[in-house]
């Protein structure tokens, strides 16, 4: 009790602040999204999100190398695909020579000594940008989860090192294990988008990789409710107990809540999605005077870590490394 007990005692040097931290950042924490592109030498900033690219395969090459120097331990790759590659059943997605797995397969022959997470979702590779197959008008579960489970053994083909299932559909998880069990590929492990939210912050992503056909495209019926955090341990206790390695809660500054309670109550790695819309809004805020840029991004990170996340999928990744030094 006052006066005896001073917590400011803790607070007044930089040292002693370092060495009373709860939380730690680190540049092994983070994981790098990047979008990849068709052709050469092709880097082009991404307008709603400012100083994040389109790339070309070299290109990707050069920035997961830089991503390494820096202690990043993973990439995620997502494509922008050609609309002309597009169609109603994602026909290119189960192509072994489509460019995800062109990427994943020039990274390894590189050499490089990082990790490669690859989505299985659907919508980069539809004409009406949903995750899933539609049959009358509504995205059909069982049919997509056929579709799915051919994608990612195509991705495992590759040499993707992790499979990340981001569609929300029921049982995913267990036929996607199954799959790429059954095809000796038991070493690959599944990181599960398990809490996907219906959100309104993934509108710069969608751009980003082409899949936003419409203004709002409404993927109510899969994604979760945002108002629900019950269903949330629900659907990460189902994709636990069907094989999934690891778990991703998606986006990550409006759920830190659902950070925090699957953390407590799961032993299992728990990731984070700092998505598109929480990084523009950061990052154009900073660009506008209104937020210093090092001080939030960080910020915002630690939060994820303080919340018990395990990683953070972030678009900073490069530059928060740095700062970290």
């Amino acid at each position: 009790m006052f006066p005896i007990v001073r917590l400011r005692r803790n607070r007044r040097t930089s040292w002693l602040r370092d060495l009373m931290a709860e939380s730690t950042l680190r540049p092994e924490d983070l994981i790098l999204p990047m979008f990849v592109v068709e052709g050469e030498n092709e880097r082009h900033e991404i307008k709603t999100m400012p100083g994040v690219y389109r790339q070309s395969i070299d290109q990707v090459v050069i920035t997961a190398k830089e991503a390494q120097e820096r202690g990043i331990k993973a990439i995620a790759l997502f494509p922008s695909v050609d609309d002309k590659l597009k169609s109603e059943d994602a026909d290119e997605a189960y192509n072994l020579d489509n460019l995800v797995c062109r990427t994943i397969r020039t990274l390894k022959n590189k050499g490089l000594e990082i990790g490669i997470s690859c989505d299985v979702a659907l919508d980069p590779y539809t004409v009406h940008g949903h995750d899933g197959i539609l049959i009358d008008g509504d995205v059909d579960n069982d049919q997509t989860i056929k579709a799915l489970s051919n994608q990612a053994l195509v991705l495992a083909k590759a040499g993707a090192d992790i499979i990340a299932p981001s569609d929300m559909m029921d049982g995913r998880i267990m036929a996607i294990r199954e799959e790429l069990d059954s095809n000796d590929f038991t070493h690959v492990n599944i990181l599960a988008y398990a809490a996907k939210y219906d959100s309104s912050f993934y509108g710069p992503f969608r751009q980003a990789v082409r899949s936003n056909k419409k203004e709002y495209l409404s993927k109510a019926t899969y994604q979760m409710d945002i108002r629900n955090i019950k269903e949330a341990m629900r659907e990460i206790e189902q994709d636990i107990s069907e094989g999934a390695d690891m778990i991703m809660v998606k986006p990550g500054m409006p759920y830190l809540d659902v950070i925090r309670e699957a953390s407590e109550r799961f032993d299992v790695h728990i990731f984070a999605y700092q998505v598109s819309g929480e990084y523009s809004m950061l990052k154009i805020a900073s660009e506008a005077g209104v937020l210093q840029w090092e001080k939030a991004i960080v910020e915002s990170l630690i939060g994820f870590k303080r919340a018990g996340a395990a990683g953070i999928f972030t678009y900073a990744a490069l530059e928060v490394a740095d700062m970290l030094k």
